[in-house]
This record gives C-alpha cells, sequence and structure tokens, in this order.
C-alpha cells in the first residue's frame, strides 16, 4: 500500500529543503527564489522500524525490506493561486493526488532568504494557503453540482459536495464530514481542505530544542497533537554524517529523532496506518495497512491471489516471536494463532498466510 504525503506552503519557506532532506538526496532544487520547483518531485523513502532487523536476527534472513512511505514536494502556492496566482491551479491538482498535506511553515528571521511577505507569521501564512485550497475546493464543488454533471453524480458523492458547499458558505469547518460519512468515500470526493494535515514549523538551529515565538504562538492556536517543530537546514547535515557522527551531533543539539522519523510516526498515526510482518529465511519483510484491516485484505497487499484464494493466517504477535526466538518455538509454546477471514490485523504481527490459487 502507497501513502503519499505532499509538501506545501508558501514559496521559500524550506519545502525543498526539507523534502532534499527526508528523502536524502538532491531531487529538489532548492533557490533562493520562488517557484524553483514547478513539477512536484516525489521521493520513495523507507519506513524506519527496529522491529524488523530483531525479526530478521531470529529467522537469519538473507534480506530485510522495509515498508515505504513517499514525499511530494510541491511547488510553493501564493495568495491568489485558486484563481491562477503563481503557478495556480496546476500545484492544486498535484495536492488533490496525496493522501495527506504536510503544512511546510516559516518560523524563523532571516535577511537573506526572500519571503513573499515582509514579516514573519506563520499563522497568517497557513490562512492563506487553507484559504487557496478551500476556495479550489469552492470551484470544483460548485462545477459538479451544476444540472449537466449532476447526474453523473451519485447520491452519496452528491450529499458529500452540498455539506460541503454549505460549511464552506456558512465558514464552517469541512472536518465534520468525517463524522458523517466512510474515509473511502470522503476520499473519492477530491476534497482538499478534509485531507489529514500535518504542521512542520521550520526553525533555525537555535530554536529546534524549545521553539520560538513563532512556534508558541502558532502551537497556541492549533496546538501540538499535529504540529512539529523542525529546522529543515539542521535535517540536511544530519544526513550528511556517517551514523555515529550523526549520533553525537543529534546529542548536542538535543534531538532524540530525526525530523523523518517524527513526521512519519504522525504520518501514520493521521492516515491510521499500521505495520505487521512477514519473516523467514529468504526475507523479513515490513507491509503497511489501514488500522481495522481484516486479514485477507492484509493478505491481498502481498499479492491479489492472497486474498482471493485466503483460508487462513498463521498468527503471531511481535512479542512472542521475539521470545519464543521464531516460528517453531512460537507453535510449540502455543503462541501461534490460526485466524480466519475476520480476523482483524495488530501492529506488529507476524503473519504467515494459507492460500487456495
Amino acid at each position: 500500500m502507497s501513502f503519499k504525503c505532499g509538501i506545501v506552503g508558501l514559496p521559500n519557506v524550506g519545502k525543498s529543503t526539507l523534502f532534499n532532506a527526508l528523502t536524502n538526496s538532491s531531487k529538489a532544487q532548492a533557490a533562493n527564489f520562488p517557484f524553483c520547483t514547478i513539477d512536484p518531485n516525489i521521493g520513495v523513502v523507507p519506513v524506519p522500524d527496529e522491529r524488523l532487523n530483531n525479526l530478521a536476527n531470529i529467522s537469519k534472513s538473507k534480506k530485510i525490506i522495509n515498508t515505504t512511505i513517499s514525499f511530494v514536494d510541491i511547488a510553493g502556492l501564493v495568495k491568489g493561486a485558486s484563481k491562477g496566482e503563481g503557478l495556480g491551479n496546476k500545484f492544486l491538482s498535484h495536492i488533490r493526488e496525496v493522501d495527506a498535506i504536510i503544512h511546510m511553515i516559516r518560523c524563523f528571521d532571516s535577511d537573506d532568504i526572500q519571503s513573499v511577505n515582509q514579516t514573519v507569521d506563520p499563522i497568517r501564512d497557513l490562512e492563506i494557503i487553507e484559504t487557496e485550497m478551500m476556495l479550489a475546493d469552492l470551484e470544483s464543488i460548485q462545477k459538479r453540482l451544476e444540472k449537466s454533471n449532476k447526474k453523473n453524480i451519485d447520491e452519496e458523492q452528491l450529499k458529500i459536495l452540498q455539506i460541503a458547499l454549505d460549511c464552506i458558505n456558512k465558514d464552517r469547518d469541512l472536518s465534520i464530514l468525517k463524522d458523517q460519512f466512510d474515509k473511502k468515500l470522503l476520499n473519492q470526493s477530491g476534497l482538499l481542505s478534509i485531507k489529514p494535515k500535518i504542521f512542520v514549523c521550520n526553525v533555525d538551529e537555535k530554536s529546534v530544542q524549545n521553539g520560538n515565538k513563532y512556534t508558541k504562538n502558532f502551537i497556541n492556536k492549533y496546538k501540538e497533537e499535529n504540529t512539529l517543530i523542525v529546522s529543515a537546514d539542521i535535517e540536511n547535515q544530519i544526513n550528511e554524517l556517517e551514523s555515529e557522527e550523526k549520533k553525537n551531533y543529534m546529542e548536542m543539539i538535543g534531538s532524540k529523532e530525526t525530523g523523518l522519523n517524527m513526521l512519519i510516526q504522525k504520518g501514520y498515526k493521521i492516515l491510521e496506518l499500521e505495520t505487521y510482518f512477514t519473516s523467514g529465511p529468504e526475507e523479513t519483510r515490513a507491509w503497511t495497512i489501514e488500522k481495522n484491516c481484516t486479514a485477507p485484505k492484509a493478505a491481498g497487499e502481498i499479492h491479489s491471489d492472497f486474498e482471493k484464494g485466503f483460508i487462513r493466517a498463521e498468527t503471531i504477535s511481535y512479542d512472542d516471536f521475539i521470545t519464543n526466538k521464531g516460528w517453531v518455538n512460537s507453535k510449540t509454546n502455543g503462541k501461534m494463532r490460526l485466524e480466519g477471514k475476520d480476523y482483524i490485523v495488530k501492529d506488529g504481527d507476524v503473519l504467515n498466510f494459507r492460500f487456495n490459487t
């Protein structure tokens, strides 16, 4: 299952720098002028998970394969983007293709880096981006609700669009849709304003540990739950270091985790994702699934034939697998279960699927 997080924000807030740090690459041209990114850069990043190594050691696996998450560096939006300002609707269409939005917000002072605004104000900057996405939604909804297009929309989607239009017209939060409709239906609506969001406050080195006046004001309004304080420049520096140097440098600046790890954790949380494992002599591998995923659907992540011909799932919890040192002892000690089609896979389950082809 492939998930994409799109990095959005005003020009020159550090999106491409963060993307380069996250993907440990130079795919994105980080330059000190607006619109240096025109086509979206996409980086596929392995999801760090220390459980993989532990499982592989026990299974004596030849290979370890991480699950992945994709980051998309989307060019800077400006006020009026929904009407074609800047590079406008082209970028709004790129946002439609991602599963979650990472709002990159400038929270640092600098005379060297140009800004589209004269002052640093993360709350204002976020409101500009959110307004442009809402206006783009409004235009999209109005077009789809025109008589000539309305007949092509099914009843559930029609309800979603009508409620969304009412919310926008009354300046109400579109998140109420999440209480009324299934996530899959909402995803099909293509609305930008209801996509899960992570707020990344980009700060200078001295503000990484405790933030600054900009991050404090922002968190007071938007809360800590989905907000991260990161220095894109420092993340880039960390990526250039060898493992021991990296560890020492992070200790020196007081960082316990990299921005990548923190972003992935937040991403998994807001997208409601979990991980299960397969482990044997050939390979130990992590697989991404949505929460409350049934065993056949989890099997389908490996191959559609596994889902179609699903019979049973041999299941061991991660802790039991480690404690009993693998499949054989887990089975001998009664820690392996045979689960059927209704079984809800849990995070960390080690699975082996029985199926008919």
